[in-house]
């Protein structure tokens, strides 16, 4: 039964992908007249048939003769107003699914999702939101028109023949239960296995093509192609396995269909043999009991839909928790907005810590704990300390991806009374590995300052030491590569700092500039970046493990280890 009900969280997120009712309903309304136009047709058409052997005069054929009509325009005509309507509800829906997955996930960037690898999380996103489609269009929608028809057939064939009707009933019920539990038995675990196989699949080749080269340089390549192949395989089984699934439920329902038939034909032998059932009704509950069974056989593979749709919701319902871990601040309608901000804090700010504390979501040890620092305009401070001291978790504090315990302050004013975007107008981050788009220098910078012009694009970037080189590569139009693959370290690092700039943040914390750059170029970088920096008055927090000469900074603050 759990398989069945699933917990309120994967509900949730099942809800967002069914449409509402008033969208829903016309395409069901069109699935189940489609449906019953089809059993109509050829049950009128038996009727026909049948009855125009007997030579009636042909005033006792018109009705049978317009219906026949009727039913095979109806049928043709619904079942097109049925993929109309029901795939635009379910396409319209799956862009507010979309939407609505990214703004759950949205406070939870980037600190929540720190442990989340980044190609299953591509997936559960793109692929497993996909899947959730399928949800009304091959669960909900199917299941629900087989039910009506069934029902509504079984009335009809009682009407004509209470007991071919029971026969009837008897082997939908058992081919629905026992066509499910048979494919169940081989693809059920297939069906659950193969969104996070998806998710593997996706991350591995993820991995493979963007750390080629270091593979390649560490003779691990053939191994990571291997992991690859093996991934594939397990993909390839399950949908194997799923396929071979479907094709048992296939031959259950042929059975059961076959058995369908047979009852109705030892049915009907007794009525028109005793005269109680004329022969065109006999030819109408033989036939009706077959094209019941063509439309019933979504029955089984609708359910098979539901296990893979509920595995893929399990996984979105993951990557999407119903509540914000602790350590993640929360924006909130009540928090101070940017009017506050501006009549609260000046347009240089002095950023005061103490004794502050932060922790990773799910970590059992606190990322950095007890720091005290103090920073004023124009003052230049460089943090040190040993790997895992915490340097890191400290930039995602002030910038409030995470939050802390202490007080850190803005001017006075408690950074955690603001709202974090607030905080982040105050306080930029230069990350450690800046990301950069592939595309222009333009449009790399532009994000930062929309209404930025060409010339004070050129200014920022000669004032970071990119003038020259910009020009060498032909100008702003000049693309960076797939996460800046065609600049250097440095030069990353420099961009970084132009947008910094461009963005005019009061208070800049530099992430470790020199960590993708050699010795020489690590020390020009930082006496740019500090020089440059604090022209304006801006405040700087430089974290670095590496020295810092004593004349380019005003203090120094060590984390211990």
């Amino acid at each position: 039964m759990s398989e069945f009900l699933p917990p309120a969280r994967v509900r949730a997120i099942l809800r967002l992908a069914q449409p509402s009712t008033r969208r829903f309903l016309p395409g069901l309304a069109a699935g189940v007249a489609s449906a019953l136009s089809a059993v109509a047709l050829l049950a009128t058409s038996a009727w026909l048939i049948t009855r125009a052997a007997e030579q009636p005069p042909i005033l006792y054929l018109s009705m049978a003769i317009v219906g026949v009509r009727a039913f095979a325009l109806g049928r043709s005509a619904f079942r097109y107003l049925d993929r109309l309507t029901s795939h635009d509800a379910a396409f319209r829906q799956l862009a507010a699914l979309r939407v609505g997955v990214f703004e759950r996930i949205l406070p939870l960037a980037p600190a929540g999702l720190a442990n989340t690898r980044r190609g299953d999380l591509l997936t559960r996103l793109v692929r497993d939101v996909d899947d959730l489609q399928d949800f009304p269009l091959r669960v909900v929608q199917p299941l629900a028109t087989a039910g009506m028809l069934a029902v509504v057939s079984v009335v009809g064939v009682w009407l004509l023949s209470p007991l071919a009707a029971l026969g009837l009933a008897l082997c939908l019920v058992l081919a629905g239960v026992l066509g499910t539990a048979a494919s169940g038995s081989v693809a059920a675990g297939s069906e659950r296995e193969l969104a996070p196989l998806r998710g593997d699949l996706a991350d591995r080749v993820l991995e493979l093509v963007e750390n080629i080269d270091v593979l390649t340089a560490f003779g691990v390549l053939d191994a990571r192609l291997e992991g690859l192949a093996g991934a594939d395989d397990r993909l390839r089984l399950a949908t194997l396995r799923r396929s071979v699934g479907v094709g048992i439920q296939g031959a259950v329902l042929s059975l059961f269909a076959g058995a369908a038939t047979v009852a109705a034909l030892l049915a009907g032998f007794g009525g028109l043999s005793g005269g109680s059932l004329p022969g065109p009704d006999f030819a109408v509950i033989v036939l009706v009991s077959m094209a019941v069974f063509e439309i019933f056989a979504v029955v089984p593979a609708a359910l098979g839909a539901w296990r893979q749709v509920r595995s893929s919701a399990q996984r979105v319902a993951d990557a999407v928790p119903t509540t914000v871990p602790l350590e993640i601040p929360i924006e909130s309608d009540a928090d101070s907005g940017p009017d506050a901000v501006a009549s609260a804090i000046s347009a240089q700010p002095v950023l005061l810590l103490s004794g502050v504390g932060a922790s990773w979501p799910g970590a059992t040890e606190p990322g950095v704990s007890g720091v005290t620092l103090r920073l004023g305009p124009g003052e230049r401070v460089h943090l040190a300390g040993p790997s895992g001291a915490g340097k890191t978790t400290l930039a995602e504090v002030l910038v409030r991806f995470l939050d802390y315990t202490g007080s850190y302050t803005l001017d006075g004013v408690e950074a955690n009374t603001l709202a974090p975007s607030a905080v982040r107008r105050v306080v930029g981050l230069c990350e450690q590995q800046p990301w950069l788009f592939d595309d222009s220098i333009r449009q790399n910078l532009l994000f930062a300052r929309e209404t930025a012009s060409d010339d004070d694009l050129l200014a920022v970037l000669d004032r970071v030491g990119l003038g020259d080189w910009t020009a060498q590569r032909g100008g702003l139009d000049a693309r960076v590569g797939e996460r800046g693959a065609l600049v250097s370290g440095g030069q990353a690092q420099r961009i970084a700092l132009a947008r910094a700039l461009l963005a005019d943040f009061p208070v800049l914390v530099v992430d470790e500039p020199t960590a993708n750059v050699d010795e020489a170029q690590g020390d020009r970088l930082v006496r740019d970046i500090l020089a440059t920096a604090a022209e304006d008055g801006r405040a700087v927090l430089l974290i670095s493990h590496t020295p810092v000469p004593d004349e380019l900074i005003t203090a120094r603050v060590t984390l211990p280890a």
